[in-house]
């Protein structure tokens, strides 16, 4: 059996990152564990430093169960260098390569509306980009 990851996510600022991944991804929220009701009861279970807050972290969840969960947890350091490893959001559709790039082209226009930022364009192929906080992603068309 293959073993499921979560993807995790640095920031400064978790609610805002989550705001703009859930966009980016159609993500939802992860419900808080059994037999938790919210994840303030949830993460009122650890014995955590009071400066502590269950916003300097977020959980989300591909609603249909398929894609990697993410976390995103806040960090007292900024970020530094280029990411080692990034996520590719692949939009959906078949269709003629053109086609294909009109909806990567659209598909970015949206999140830089979210609050992405274009960084490279690669025409026909992909664009790179970076969130809010500045980690690089990549919109690419989905496999065919």
């Amino acid at each position: 059996m293959a073993a499921k990851i979560t993807l995790t996510l640095d920031c400064a600022d978790a609610q805002a990152l989550a705001v703009f991944w859930k966009t980016a991804l159609g993500y939802v929220d992860t419900p808080p564990p059994a037999p938790f009701r919210t994840r303030e009861e949830w993460f009122a279970s650890f014995d955590l430093p009071e400066d502590d807050s269950v916003d300097d972290s977020a959980w989300l969840c591909d609603p249909d169960g398929v894609g990697p969960s993410l976390s995103i947890l806040k960090v007292p350091e900024p970020k530094t260098a280029k990411n080692r490893l990034h996520i590719d959001v692949r939009v959906p559709g078949h269709g003629s390569p053109a086609e294909r790039w009109a909806r990567i082209k659209a598909e970015s226009a949206r999140l830089v509306r979210a609050g992405g930022t274009a960084l490279e364009t690669f025409d026909g192929h992909h664009v790179v980009m970076a969130d809010p906080e500045g980690n690089e992603f990549c919109v690419a068309a989905a496999s065919a």
